[in-house]
């Protein structure tokens, strides 16, 4: 092998190696080889979680909401929002929710190098451990894009990346309760993790209506369907494929 092809295929290595949970988290392939990282849990159990938040226009709404139902859920949040809102904060845990982080600033992990990486994540987690009184558990990246100094970061700081089976694809400009109540059941299961979103700030202006509007149905199906769902503290995270 030449040296251009050696270098090339180093270059691949690299690249594999920094990029490879990116490549597999939200996949078939991620699911049957991280079930946890993608968010499968008790058969029985369907996690809840919102990103993005918080936000003093729209969480809020959404803690009022839960709160008439009873249901309890997992806020992965911004530090560059709860720097703004820091109130909410404290609000989402005397309300009986979890929080989680969703890094500092909300930009596409594989655009960072690993010591920008590490600073987000750093930077994040310790905001909320001082604005909350308490460190987050968990770690949910950006658009879904894990990158190793991501998860090696996370490890260090003491978090447990997990990312989702289900979405409601809330965030764009053309959903409505309908789309997104028929988004999210078509993939999910028990056992499976939700991903929605309590703000806009990094979505359609206003698209956070929309996720308000499903979530009493969606709330009311999955108990029909004799499935409990709450927070990821009540998931009980799977370590090897079912």
């Amino acid at each position: 092998m030449d040296a251009a092809l050696c270098a090339a295929a180093g270059g691949a290595l690299v690249v594999a190696a920094y990029a490879g949970p990116a490549l597999t988290a939200i996949t078939p392939l991620g699911r049957l080889l991280w079930p946890g990282v993608s968010g499968v849990g008790a058969p029985q159990h369907v996690a809840l979680t919102f990103d993005d938040g918080p936000d003093r226009r729209s969480t809020p709404v959404f803690l009022d909401l839960l709160d008439r139902f009873r249901v309890r859920a997992t806020f992965f949040l911004l530090g560059s929002m709860l720097a703004r809102n820091p109130g909410l904060g404290k609000d989402l845990l005397a309300a009986g929710h979890e929080i989680g982080l969703h890094g500092f600033e909300h930009e596409v992990l594989l655009r960072r190098t690993p010591a920008a990486t590490h600073d987000d994540l750093t930077r994040g987690f310790n905001l909320i451990a001082e604005v909350c009184g308490q460190p987050p558990r968990w770690y949910r990246p950006p658009y879904g894009v894990l990158t190793t100094p991501a998860l090696v970061t996370a490890h260090k700081l003491g978090m447990t990346p997990v990312l989702w089976t289900a979405w409601g694809r809330d965030w764009t400009r053309y959903a409505t309760p309908t789309s997104v109540l028929r988004t999210v059941t078509a993939s999910l299961r028990g056992g499976g993790t939700i991903l929605l979103h309590d703000s806009d700030s990094a979505a359609f202006p206003g698209c956070w209506k929309a996720t308000l509007g499903a979530l009493p149905v969606l709330i009311h199906a999955t108990r029909r369907r004799g499935l409990t769902i709450g927070p990821l503290r009540e998931h009980q995270l799977a370590t090897r494929a079912r």
